[in-house]
């Protein structure tokens, strides 16, 4: 996104294109229909296209990216169900715990910060965005085996640091 913000259109359409699977999976874990969740895909990024002035680049851009997919679900949920209480709707869009959960991604973003960028992008992809290996390694351009052995050396390199046995 930064690259994007400093006028690199390659990264920009690039970003773009990694975006669409992560909103996809976030999108059909909560509403029931396909059609709604593509809808919802294509409205996000329409919003990343016309904020994106207003991302801060010091702060983790999956925080800044998943509020704008809220909004816009809460946005769908409102028009859709107009006479459900408010109470469902703030079961639907906020997660439990959601300033916990922000803080605990700033301590993530920390810990993956010292390992190599491929091993971050892999355990980001995977642990934390949830794409399959498949989806990662093509999200990356690197074949699955590379990204399943970029998260397996990842994941023990941050073993052994949390564990105090490097540094």
């Amino acid at each position: 996104m930064i690259r994007a913000l400093d006028g690199d259109a390659a990264a920009y359409d690039a970003l773009l294109r990694l975006l669409v699977p992560q909103l996809r999976a976030f999108f059909n874990r909560r509403v029931q229909s396909e059609d709604v969740s593509e809808d919802l895909v294509q409205e996000t990024l329409i919003a990343v296209h016309t904020k994106r002035s207003t991302y801060d680049r010091a702060r983790p851009f999956s925080a800044w990216l998943y509020a704008i997919a809220r909004y816009k679900m809460a946005d769908h949920f409102r028009r859709s169900y107009r006479l459900m209480p408010s109470e469902y709707l703030d079961e639907q869009i906020a997660a439990p715990d959601f300033e916990l959960a922000s803080l605990a991604l700033i301590d993530v973003d920390r810990l993956l910060g010292d390992l190599p960028v491929k091993q971050q992008a892999a355990i980001r992809a995977t642990k934390i965005e949830g794409l399959s290996l498949s989806e990662a390694a093509a999200a990356a351009g690197i074949s699955q085996s590379d990204a399943k052995m970029s998260v397996y050396r990842g994941l023990k390199r941050l073993s052994a640091r949390v564990q105090g046995k490097v540094r």
